[in-house]
């Protein structure tokens, strides 16, 4: 049976500033009053351009050449692919229009029951392995960087150095919304002179007229720019969650405005960077992308270009482990905020340490993680789809209450509509899938994934028809 008791909070009433001091964030998933809401919208544009300014965006640009695309063919691909930070965008106005994080307010969609298990699969396990995943990057340029002070990378400074790496990670988490508005701004400054350098260095060696030995054509050429554009996209995809870097601001503030600056928080940085690697694979083989970009660069700045890859991952992993940890408490897991961030980054930690001593459990994991866009493309249409069905209008009271008189309990605590809508697409888009498997739809058209695009608007579809006249609260 539910329970209507609230998250335990220890935020004192009249503190209405206290996010922006330096001290731990005291609000979980409860909803933000509006006497303590506060900041501007620009505010986002930072948030999101620190997570994005990293080195998994080199690596998916490079990939695209390495794909057997033309330069300019991999630039289109980049520029449509990145434009699903809009997406992004339009999620982040529910944010200080509940007053509530993204975790809560899907409860809109799926029931409060339901929601508990989207957020068990596409909030906490899913932003789990993108920690791990993320560590282990960040791990690797750090590993490079100690051994230029002469210290070989054994394997107990590996250990010390993931967890030291996972320790600044899970602090930044830990203090909250405030600390991260606090420091993006200054990271993002710091990450685009670093990589300012990287693309003067890339730029004058760069074939700009690339285009591979044996250029690509026919359903082979569709079927690689489809790809391309879903693993750019694959990025803003996996941000459900934008509503939890907004839901501080006032209640009057334009949605315009917040869709504007985190999507273009997202945008630039990541067209910019993603740019980056597909130049650099014009001249350099980008299947170690670490390495590569070291040969084109002066020797003094190697040191600076393997630290700024390690702070571009402790910035995305940061917010990662933020909403992981509101995802845990949103599942139904009665602890602090704090604490569940620290659960979320243990669980990191002995899964990036075990692929990196042990196996290559991480391979696994990259390998399921390609299949995500399956359910989080869906699940982000849903999302979208109902903040325009509602106009973005959402009772953030209203969205705390986990009784079986909740507006939003539906049907034994389900939403039919979301479930439906989500499973539905979901399904669709599995057999159009061709990365870790091949689906049949994949397999009749030559190989073209289709799962994006119709998973995405097969849920959208199915959601607004199911929901028609039936919307709550």
């Amino acid at each position: 049976m539910a329970s209507s008791t609230p998250v335990p909070q220890t935020r004192s009433a009249g503190a209405p500033d206290r996010d922006r001091s330096p001290r731990i964030e005291s609000h979980g998933i409860d909803h933000i009053p509006d006497d303590e809401r506060h900041g501007h919208p620009r505010e986002l544009f930072s948030i999101w351009a620190a997570a994005n300014v990293n080195y998994l965006s080199l690596v998916v640009g490079g990939a695209l050449v390495l794909m057997g695309l033309s330069l300019v063919q991999a630039l289109a691909v980049i520029v449509i692919g990145n434009l699903f930070w809009l997406l992004t965008g339009v999620l982040a106005v529910s944010g200080p229009a509940a007053g509530a994080p993204s975790e809560v307010i899907t409860r809109a969609m799926y029931g409060v029951r339901g929601n508990r298990v989207n957020n068990a699969v596409t909030g906490w396990t899913i932003s789990v392995c993108y920690f791990a995943l993320n560590l282990a990057a960040a791990a690797g340029a750090a590993f490079a960087l100690v051994e230029k002070t002469g210290l070989a990378a054994s394997t107990p400074v590996k250990v010390v150095v993931v967890l030291v790496i996972a320790v600044v990670t899970l602090t930044i988490g830990v203090y909250g919304h405030g600390l991260i508005v606090k420091l993006y701004l200054p990271i993002t400054l710091a990450l685009a002179a670093a990589f300012g350098v990287v693309a003067y260095a890339v730029l004058l060696k760069a074939d700009f007229g690339y285009a591979p030995p044996v250029p690509l054509g026919g359903t082979q050429l569709w079927a690689t720019l489809i790809a391309g554009v879903t693993l750019i996209a694959a990025g803003p995809l996996s941000y459900t969650t934008s509503a939890d870097f907004s839901r501080y601001l006032p209640r009057t503030t334009s949605p315009g405005a917040v869709i504007g600056w985190t999507a273009l928080g997202g945008f630039v940085p990541s067209v910019l960077v993603c740019a980056l690697g597909a130049l650099a694979a014009t001249v350099v083989d980008m299947t170690d992308p670490q390495t590569a970009l070291q040969a084109l660069l002066p020797g003094w700045f190697s040191p600076v270009f393997l630290l700024a890859l390690v702070v571009g991952t402790i910035a995305i992993n940061a917010m990662t482990s933020y909403s992981a940890g509101l995802a845990l408490q949103a599942v139904g897991l009665r602890i602090p905020r704090a604490r569940s961030v620290l659960v979320d980054g243990a669980v990191a930690v002995a899964l990036t340490l075990y692929a990196l001593l042990v196996s290559d459990f991480l391979d696994t994991v990259s390998n399921v993680l390609q299949l995500t866009v399956v359910l989080l493309g869906p699940a982000m249409t849903v999302y979208a789809v109902d903040i325009l069905l509602r106009r973005g209008r959402y009772d953030g009271a209203a969205l705390m209450d986990e009784s079986r008189n909740s507006p939003f309990w539906f049907a034994a605590g389900f939403n039919p509509a979301g479930a439906v809508a989500v499973l539905g697409g979901g399904g669709l888009a599995a057999l159009c899938v061709d990365t870790a498997y091949t689906g049949p739809v994949a397999d009749a058209l030559g190989g073209v994934d289709l799962a994006m695009p119709v998973g995405m608007a097969a849920s959208g579809l199915l959601y607004a028809l199911l929901s028609r006249g039936r919307l709550s609260a």
